[in-house]
């Protein structure tokens, strides 16, 4: 069967979800859970989206670096100003901030097994920057997702600001939607889409660049010499591969 695109996963059964409020307005992991029983497919876009929202929840009750390290998978690289560094060792060196960084999901893609994710969000600094984010998600052996590629930038300029809608770039709500992308399976029996085209990436991309197992999903980053990071990921849908992640991103000045 031909896996279709989803275009848009409505939350409204998990009411009230905030990625960045306090603990205690964020929704309880049986409700998450009683939401995704029973979706069918391996690729689940909700599913990341539970994890983002478990993710941010404990940023804010245990502290940002120590979610990190909760939530990181061995490897996992933070893209930072001076270019990828190794996420685990960095948090294992710093300590909590008394305030954590608040974030929310709002596009996610899959690839089609559903062992590659990447979520593309919106966050609010310590400063009340704000700014999008980009983060690359793996199914590990347990059948959990951890993260393995992080990058965030501010917005330049910033936005003004917007006291009468305060949450309103950043907070996953019951009315939001978030869009998720499933890349088409591969050719199976029976199924008439065509396999993606055979890539080698490393020679055209060699900074970064990742194809997931099943040849669905492929997404590369660059640190450039002005200091952007780049980042772009691509999914395989309907014969063709579609680009649905492009962010350049800065950093905030150096104090």
């Amino acid at each position: 069967m031909i896996r279709a695109i989803n275009r848009t996963l409505v939350l409204a059964s998990l009411a009230a979800l905030s990625a960045c409020a306090a603990p205690q307005r964020g929704p309880s992991n049986e409700v998450i859970n009683r939401v995704l029983v029973g979706v069918p497919g391996e690729a689940q876009p909700s599913t990341i989206v539970a994890t983002e929202l478990a993710y941010a929840r404990a940023a804010q009750s245990e502290g940002q670096y120590t979610a990190g390290l909760a939530y990181a998978a061995s490897g996992a690289l933070l893209h930072g100003r001076n270019g990828t560094v190794d996420g685990i060792a960095l948090y294992t060196r710093l300590s909590n901030p008394k305030t954590s960084v608040a974030w929310g999901p709002r596009t996610i893609m899959m690839s089609c097994d559903g062992a590659v994710a990447i979520s593309l969000g919106r966050f609010r600094d310590q400063e009340a920057q704000v700014g999008n984010y980009v983060t690359v998600w793996q199914r590990q052996p347990d059948l959990q997702y951890r993260w393995v590629y992080d990058v965030a930038g501010r917005d330049n300029p910033q936005p003004p600001p917007r006291p009468e809608f305060e949450d309103g770039d950043i907070v996953v709500t019951a009315i939001d939607a978030v869009e998720g992308l499933i890349a088409d399976c591969p050719q199976r029996r029976g199924n008439a889409a065509p396999p993606p085209p055979a890539l080698s990436l490393a020679s055209d991309h060699p900074q970064g660049s990742t194809l997931s197992g099943d040849g669905t999903l492929r997404w590369r980053w660059e640190h450039r010499p002005d200091g952007i990071k780049y980042f772009a990921a691509e999914y395989f849908y309907q014969g063709e591969w579609r680009t649905a992640i492009e962010e350049s991103l800065t950093s905030p000045p150096e104090s």
